[in-house]
């Protein structure tokens, strides 16, 4: 699983279990997962989510319009890829 990463997150732990109706562990396993996905490379994003769009039935086309147009929306928004670009990244 997640590593537990240093105190340093620990005054947001509290604020959800203040905040909510989240125990401390849940809070901390929560904080943890949110950190695991903005942690996601540009690249694992991609992949991730090209997976994701290939299961629900959606083909390429509509998967890497769909993959470029949320990339600019992450937390910390990556450069811009191109189409191909993002097909590299998960054909190679």
């Amino acid at each position: 699983m997640l590593d537990h990463r240093p105190s340093s997150h620990d005054d947001l732990v509290d604020h959800l279990v203040r905040s909510t109706a989240l125990q401390r562990g849940e809070a901390v396993r929560v904080v943890l997962d949110v950190l695991a996905y903005f942690d996601e490379t540009t690249e694992e994003f991609v992949r991730r989510r090209h997976r994701e769009l290939q299961s629900g039935g959606l083909v390429n086309a509509e998967i890497f319009d769909r993959i470029a147009a949320e990339l600019p929306h992450r937390a910390v928004a990556p450069r811009e890829l191109s189409l191909r670009q993002l097909r590299r990244i998960v054909y190679g």
